[in-house]
């Protein structure tokens, strides 16, 4: 796949058709992939696509989409969703990206293989089903379904809803049981789901990594970088602060959230971020409709929408057993 997309993006950047490729580059390790954007052909070389190139790319267009010229983007299912809800809040400027769909059968989460393979990983290479890894204290062959990202393992679809061209066949919308761990948390009681959530949200460590990698957090200016909010870039000093912070962050996204997991991916404490937005989109269809935020650039959030069959405010407190 990976020269298949290098032959694509120098095709178009020979014809005009793109001034520049937005995709992936290789870091230090062959783990350590970053999104990259690629002037040449011949900048191409160092252009990367395999197992660790889980980043969604569509955030960037927010900024690139509005620089001179067109640039090509290679997207992920997952990541089309994201951009067309960025769309729909008319943060990209359509005509300034060619994207480009790609199939993905699923990305690798590097804690999993160290947890599982060891430290001192030398080189990973991929065997059809399997991951041959190679470590200074010897080889591991690992069931590649062990390691994947866990957002991959619930993938809500492997069809893409915006693009200019395809490479291979687009797939289909998954029963991908993803609300299963939400439920888990809804039958705890209130002083176990406290517990739970007061455990994992004092791990924050307030590097803003979550927000800044989310593709529904694109405001010019976050209310947390704001000197005059009195919570500018800063640990938390309070347990009340510690769970307002993504409690808050959860809200702002909520109806435009397209569950693509990245706030989970990059978070360093490894917080399940992606819990909360969930049980919120999870809400959301039971007491809206089904809805998923970015299948349609042209649908309005149920949040920001107004029809007469609306639940109505005191739903929560009867939600919340009581009478």
């Amino acid at each position: 796949m990976q020269e298949v997309m290098i032959k694509k993006a120098a095709e178009l950047l020979e014809n005009g058709t793109v001034n520049r490729v937005m995709g992936w580059k290789a870091g230090e390790f062959i783990y350590d992939v970053t999104p990259a954007v690629f002037e040449t052909a011949e900048e191409l070389k160092d252009f990367v696509y395999g197992d660790f190139c889980a980043p969604n790319l569509s955030k960037y267009m927010v900024a690139e989409s509005k620089k001179a010229g067109k640039i090509l983007v290679f997207l992920k299912p997952c990541d089309t969703y994201s951009f067309n809800e960025l769309l729909c809040e008319h943060r990209i400027n359509r005509d300034g990206v060619y994207v480009v769909g790609i199939p993905c059968d699923g990305k690798i989460d590097i804690e999993k293989i160290k947890a599982l393979a060891g430290p001192g990983i030398i080189d990973i290479k991929r065997e059809e089903d399997k991951l041959k890894v190679e470590t200074a204290y010897g080889v591991s062959e690992l069931e590649r379904n062990d390691v994947k990202l866990d957002r991959c393992l619930v993938c809500k679809s492997h069809k893409h809803v915006a693009y200019d061209e395809l490479i291979g066949e687009d797939g289909e919308l998954r029963d991908s049981k993803r609300f299963d761990e939400v439920e888990k948390l809804e039958n705890m009681t209130p002083e176990e789901r406290f517990a739970f959530w007061r455990g994992e949200l004092s791990k924050c460590i307030r590097c803003n990594a979550c927000r800044n990698v989310c593709p529904a957090c694109t405001c010019e200016r976050c209310v947390f970088d704001n000197p005059a909010s009195g919570v500018e870039n800063k640990a938390a000093s309070t347990s009340f602060e510690e769970n307002m912070f993504h409690i808050i962050r959860a809200f702002h996204v909520a109806g435009r959230c397209t569950d693509c997991g990245e706030c989970s991916r990059v978070c360093p404490q490894h917080i399940p971020l992606h819990l909360l937005n969930r049980k919120f989109i999870k809400d959301i269809n039971e007491l809206y409709g089904e809805y998923q935020a970015g299948a349609d650039p042209e649908s309005r959030s149920p949040v920001v929408d107004f029809t007469k069959n609306d639940a109505e405010p005191g739903i929560i407190y009867e939600r919340g057993g009581n009478e």
